[in-house]
């Protein structure tokens, strides 16, 4: 049975273990911290440099300047940090994040990665995937 994006998050979400440092993707995983259990807390961490950050603001509240990898708004919680988008590869890199749940382009049923094209008109790259699949420790 194929799972909508929403049940893919809510399933990504019930593995996530306490206090777990977890960077979410873009697409779908941008989903998953909505659907963290009651009394669960984890670190969501954005590409661009936002450890700590959490919900989509309520509508009319958003802020410009606080938005996630996936241009979508995100607001402030107690602790959360701000800095560099290469700061922020290098923590991937660095094999700090618990938990990656990238954004794929394609996954094949091995769960392969095929993230090597940005479209049609852009410049093939393997974009920041690379770094968190080799990165997280899960």
């Amino acid at each position: 049975m194929k799972l909508t994006p929403r049940q893919m998050a809510w399933r990504a979400a019930q593995d996530i273990a306490e206090g777990a440092c977890v960077n979410l993707g873009i697409g779908f995983p941008e989903m998953v911290a909505r659907f963290q259990p009651p009394g669960r807390e984890a670190i969501f961490h954005t590409g661009n440099g936002i450890p700590g950050f959490g919900e989509a603001p309520a509508p009319g509240a958003e802020d410009r300047g606080l938005i996630n990898t996936g241009k979508k708004a995100v607001t402030i919680r107690p602790g959360t940090a701000f800095f560099h988008r290469a700061d922020s590869f290098a923590m991937m890199r660095g094999g700090h994040p618990d938990v990656a749940i990238p954004g794929a382009c394609e996954v094949a049923e091995t769960g392969d990665l095929t993230n090597w094209s940005t479209g049609p008109k852009g410049v093939p790259a393997v974009r920041g995937a690379m770094d968190l699949v080799h990165g997280a420790k899960r």
